[in-house]
This record gives structure tokens, C-alpha cells and sequence, in this order.
């Protein structure tokens, strides 16, 4: 480049999606006074960047072609097909590059938004950091297939999640699982797997088809009934608003419904269940993927009102609180609510089925007169598991899980079980060890293992782990003091092997080795 001669300014150049009556007044602006106009388009040639924008292309612009070497196709390059794809971003990079050294405006032309999902993007990872760039906006394919259904994508606190159909099946489902909204672009020959996706989540009766949108061609249907022959690239599916409980009013009429409304409401009744979630210890940070769904699906949540409180609410969700101790009342409730219609989720703490609400909801729907009704269990993080991660790996080899209370079972029962796994030398996972008017059973713990265990056993006292007032002590089991323990508190004993170690990097370790002595 000539000292004297001013460099070129790139232009990355959103065109919407298809329709050129789409294109905003600053796209048309920039490529009328563009010098160089360039474009992507498969080997076939064909660009549809070039097609929408062809009535402001001027017969003495420069047109750099950029026509990708390969799309779906196998390749001999060295570097396999991100090789190839690589090289000819280098290569059309250079290509541009020289024009901007020239002092030649550039405008790259890029369907929908020059930055999401774009070619336009891999030349602005080139060259925007070297030339003074600017990039117009357009309407992205996201905009113009919701606009197609013509209903709201989120509303209020919904999380909206756009998410490559490239994904592999089971993080596609996971993902879907855990949000409100979402958009999935990449489709065609992905088609398949993001279908079986959104049945794995149980998402596949909201999910909507939108093709070519603002196209002369645009489809629209449910995703449900779509033919995966006849998917092509430029296709998404969408899950809209759940909150805002709109229909898509306009649709591409089929053989099937072409006299019936989208938009009118379906006669068949609807068939409630019951699932039964756990939340983990505290916090929106234990949640899996599947129970945040599970979650954010339900017409209502039933539950012990600490643990339902814990869930973020909902408009038009209705929230039954209960007192702790009222299970089985809470599960005919549930069960109740199912037979009419609602989909219901019983939230507990930890995991549901460790001394929590599965137990309770499945003794009560064993009896015949709630035999219909579905009920499905959602695991949680365990509170024993999220205690044993606080401090190291307590749970590495053989352990035991007792409840200490005394409410279902009594206490003769649970000191000959904890007696047995003492001698068994298994380390102990203590559940609900004391509460304000039940505090002998603790101290009784700690006489019973001290006839087995030595008073330097490792013990971890596990209180509120993952909440906000969270306290994790790590004592002997000579020293465990009954009166800092109450019904938030995780006892962790180890076994005759359970070591604890200081390290170098200030923090203490607790863990139990995988091997046991001959």
C-alpha cells in the first residue's frame, strides 16, 4: 500500500432475511456508496445475499465472489474440513484486504445479522482489528420466524436460550430442558436428532416449525408433524412464550388440517401428572438442567414452603405451601390436582428420593383409586454429596445413609443400624441429626461410634451447605459437640481409613481411600 493512499473502510452489512423490503435504510445507504461489494454462496454459485440486495448493485461495482470450497462435502485437505474451511478465510480475507489497502471501500454482504451465525463474521475476526469497520444490523432470522408465528417469544422473566441444531442430541435436550424460550437454527440434516431432542425434554408439543421466513416460500407448522425429508437449511425451531399462552394464528395449511384453525383450541383433554423434582441442597446453582424444566413447565408446585420458596416464581403458576410434616396430605393434594388436569411438580430439597417426597407421592399413587395418573421422580444433588464435595472425597469407598429421626421409625431401629455399619467400618452420611425437641438421638450418635471408632475419626459437620449462613467444620469425633448440631446440619464419619490432611495450599482434605487392607 502506498504510504500516500488511505486505507478502505470495511463494511459488514446486514440484509435481513430475504425479503429485500427488509433491508434498513443504512444497508441500502452503504451499498450504493460501497466500492467493492462482496458475497458467500455454496459451489453452486448462487448467493442469496446478492439476490436480496441486487437492486442497489451497481453495474462498475467491483463484486468479489467468495464461494466456499466445501459445505457438507468430504475433503482430502490435511487438515480435514475445518482445514479447508480455515484456508479459504485466510484466502478471502487477503482477497478483501487488498481492496481496503487500495483505499477501497468494502461492503460484505450478510443475510440476516452480520454477527450471529454469519460468514460475514469470520472476515470481521480478520480484518476488523487492521481497517476502520462498521457493521449495520439487520433483521436476523431469529425476528423473522417469531414474527412468522406471530406470537411473543418471552415475556416478563423468561429465559430465552438460541441454540445450533449442531449440538449433540443429548446437550441439545439438556439445554432445552433448563430454559423457557428458545430458537434453534442450523437445521436440515440435524433435524432429526433436534426433534428427538425436544421429545427427550418434553418440549416437542411446543415447538413450532418456521422456514424461510418473509420468503415468498415461508412454512410454518408444528414441528411435531414435519416431514424431516423435507427440511431445508434455512428452517428453525422455535419455543415461544409459555407466559404469554398464545397459539400461532397463521400457519402453512397441510393435508391434514386444511380444515381446521391453528389458532382454535384443541378438544382433546388434557392428561395431568405429578413429577417429583429435588432441587439440591440451596440455590439455583444445584438445579439440573432437567428439574429447572420440570420447574418452569408446571401449572403448579406443591411443597414444604421453604423448598418452594426457593424457586423463582411464575405468572400464572400456583404455589401450594405445606408444613413439613404433613407428606402424605401432600401427596393426595398433588395427585388430586393431576387427576384434573394440572401438571404438577412436588419440589423437595436434595434428592426426592433420600428421605424427601418420592416415597410419600408413589405410597399414596400405589393405591388404586390414583392408578392413572402418571408420576415421574427428577433426581437431585444429594445434601450428603454436596457436603462430601466441601471438604474432599469423605464418600470415596463403601457408606451408609441413616436418618436419625425417630418421627417414622423408632430409635431402637436406628441404633442397631448405626452399631452395624460402625462395625461394618463404613463411613456414615447422618441425616436430620437433631431439631429443637429432638436432641438426644446425636449424643446417643456419638456414644454408639466411640464404642467402635477411635476419637480421632475425621468428622465433617455439614451445616446449610450452599445457602447463605453455610458453615462446614471439620472435628474429631471426641470433640463433636451435639450442641452446634441441629436439623440443617450434614454428619459426615469417617471410617478407620478416612484421612485428614493439611496441604501445602492452606486447606484441609478429607478423604477416604478407594483401596481397603487385606
Amino acid at each position: 500500500m502506498n504510504s500516500a493512499t488511505q486505507p478502505g473502510k470495511l463494511y459488514g452489512v446486514g440484509l435481513g432475511t430475504g425479503d429485500p423490503k427488509l433491508m434498513t435504510l443504512r444497508a441500502v445507504e452503504v451499498i450504493q456508496a460501497a466500492d467493492v461489494i462482496a458475497y458467500h454462496s455454496a459451489r453452486h454459485g448462487r448467493s442469496n445475499a446478492r439476490r436480496i440486495a441486487a437492486a442497489y448493485i451497481r453495474e462498475d461495482h467491483v463484486e468479489e465472489h467468495l464461494v466456499y470450497p466445501l459445505t457438507t462435502e468430504t475433503t482430502d485437505h490435511p487438515g480435514g474440513y475445518r482445514g479447508a474451511i480455515e484456508e479459504f478465510y485466510e484466502e478471502a480475507a487477503a482477497r478483501l484486504a487488498a481492496h481496503l489497502d487500495s483505499g477501497r471501500s468494502v461492503a460484505i454482504l450478510s443475510e440476516g445479522d452480520p454477527l450471529i451465525y454469519s460468514s460475514y463474521q469470520h472476515m470481521h475476526k480478520r480484518l476488523a482489528h487492521r481497517y476502520d469497520t462498521e457493521t449495520v444490523p439487520g433483521v436476523s432470522s431469529i425476528q423473522a420466524g417469531v414474527a412468522a408465528l406471530g406470537v411473543p417469544l418471552t415475556e416478563d422473566r423468561e429465559v430465552l436460550t438460541v441454540l445450533p441444531g449442531t449440538l449433540p442430541e443429548e446437550e441439545l435436550a439438556a439445554r432445552i430442558a433448563s430454559t423457557d424460550s428458545a430458537v434453534i437454527l442450523k437445521m436440515g440434516r440435524t433435524f432429526p436428532a433436534i426433534r428427538a431432542a425436544l421429545d427427550a425434554a418434553g418440549r416437542l408439543d411446543d415447538a413450532w416449525y418456521v422456514e424461510r421466513a418473509t420468503m415468498p416460500e415461508q412454512r410454518v407448522e408444528r414441528l411435531a408433524s414435519v416431514d424431516p425429508e423435507s427440511v431445508p437449511y434455512f428452517s428453525m425451531a422455535v419455543l415461544p412464550s409459555r407466559v404469554a399462552g398464545m397459539t400461532p394464528l397463521t400457519t402453512t395449511p397441510t393435508s391434514e388440517d386444511h380444515n381446521s384453525h391453528l389458532g382454535e383450541p384443541q378438544a382433546t383433554p388434557r392428561r395431568g401428572r405429578v413429577t417429583v423434582v429435588g432441587t439440591g441442597p440451596a440455590g439455583p446453582l444445584w438445579l439440573t438442567p432437567e428439574v429447572k424444566g420440570a420447574l418452569a413447565a408446571a401449572d403448579d408446585l406443591v411443597g414444604y414452603t421453604t423448598y418452594v420458596k426457593r424457586v423463582p416464581e411464575r405468572p400464572g403458576q400456583v404455589r401450594h405451601l405445606s408444613d413439613n410434616k404433613v407428606e402424605s396430605e401432600r401427596a393426595e393434594f398433588a395427585l388430586d390436582l393431576a387427576a384434573r388436569g394440572r401438571n404438577v411438580v412436588v419440589v423437595s430439597s436434595g434428592d426426592p428420593g433420600v428421605f424427601a417426597m418420592a416415597t410419600a407421592v408413589l405410597e399414596v399413587a400405589c393405591e388404586e383409586r390414583w392408578s392413572g395418573i402418571e408420576v415421574h421422580v427428577m433426581p437431585g444433588m444429594t445434601a450428603a454429596h454436596a457436603a462430601a464435595s466441601r471438604v474432599g472425597a469423605p464418600l470415596g469407598h463403601d457408606y451408609a445413609t441413616i436418618s436419625l429421626s425417630d418421627r417414622l421409625k423408632p430409635w431402637e431401629v436406628i441404633a442397631k443400624r448405626i452399631r452395624l455399619a460402625a462395625e461394618a467400618d463404613l463411613v456414615l452420611a447422618i441425616y436430620n441429626p437433631a431439631s429443637k425437641e429432638r436432641r438426644q438421638q446425636v449424643v446417643a450418635l456419638k456414644e454408639l461410634l466411640l464404642e467402635v471408632r477411635k476419637p480421632d475419626t475425621p468428622v465433617v459437620l455439614a451445616r446449610d451447605v450452599g445457602g447463605p449462613t453455610e458453615v462446614i467444620r471439620i472435628v474429631e469425633l471426641g470433640e463433636m459437640d451435639p450442641e452446634v448440631i441441629d436439623m440443617r446440619t450434614l454428619i459426615l464419619v469417617g471410617s478407620s481409613q478416612t484421612q485428614k490432611v493439611e496441604r501445602a495450599t492452606g486447606d484441609t482434605v478429607v478423604w477416604t481411600p478407594r483401596r481397603y487392607p487385606d
